[in-house]
């Protein structure tokens, strides 16, 4: 597949996904894709799209909007009056790296209520942080329409933790999230502003680990913000229920089946 050719021009990551609205390429009904940074072989495309589309849960998809995935070099994001005028996008389409302080590795963009834009920085980039983003992004859009039943099934795993003072989360910005909560609340059964916040990036992160489990094999590291495994086994055991794999795809391990 060769690389259309890219005028110079700044494009905005709304202006560059409405450009090349014709030039997505299906993956399946609910995603498509676009790539202006790699080119794109057999194993390219298995790697980068079809393996962690094709773990995802169906029960999770069918609640997503049309996903439009974009694979770019580079993406910068706003500042100054850009940022501040409150009219202007996230983040741009670059083909120059970024300083360290304008980079970001990726982005959403939400075109309408059933379609969204997301876009990966690729240059440079590591598949398996690649796939994380993926699924992260994908975790934000599952937060966004997730039914009542769903968040309270979560919600009674999450209260039954804080009642219990477990310490500890699956990510940094449900960490900080948490922190937050408790010291703005002792009643973990009320409803609040704060929980609700908290609640709904504890699934985000939880979420993300749960869909990066089942497409790849990986490590969950170890340290002091961490939730403790018995506790996390629950979480990713609640979503296993919300959210099942689908056929051929497990979890854990040992739900593999033996040869």
């Amino acid at each position: 597949m060769s690389s259309p050719d890219f005028s110079p021009e700044r494009l905005t990551l709304a202006q560059f996904a409405e450009k090349f609205r014709h030039e997505m390429v299906p993956v399946n009904s609910k995603f498509a894709y676009f790539s202006a940074a790699v080119h794109l072989g057999d194993e390219e495309i298995r790697e980068y799209l079809t393996d962690p589309i094709s773990a995802l849960p169906p029960a999770l998809t069918s609640h997503l909007p049309g996903v439009q995935v974009l694979l770019v070099p580079y993406l910068e994001k706003a500042y100054g009056k850009e940022k501040a005028n409150g009219k202007s996008p996230a983040s741009y389409v670059s083909f120059e790296k970024p300083a360290d302080n304008r980079s970001t590795p990726c982005a959403l963009h939400r075109v309408r209520t059933a379609e969204a834009v997301l876009a990966f920085a690729v240059k440079d980039e590591e598949i398996a942080d690649y796939h994380y983003r993926f699924y992260h992004v994908l975790a934000e859009l599952a937060a966004d329409v997730w039914n009542l039943d769903m968040q309270e099934q979560f919600h009674r795993v999450i209260r039954e933790e804080l009642s219990g003072g477990v310490h500890g989360e699956v990510d940094e910005e449900s960490w900080h999230s948490k922190q937050a909560l408790l010291r703005r609340q002792t009643n973990m059964r009320r409803t609040t502003k704060a929980f609700r916040d908290y609640a709904r990036q504890s699934f985000i992160d939880t979420l993300t680990l749960y869909l990066h489990g089942i497409c790849c094999d990986i490590d969950i590291e170890t340290g002091p913000r961490q939730l403790p495994s018995r506790y996390l086994r629950k979480r990713l055991t609640a979503l296993q229920t919300l959210f099942p794999p689908p056929e051929g795809y497990v979890l854990f391990p040992e739900e593999l089946q033996p040869k």
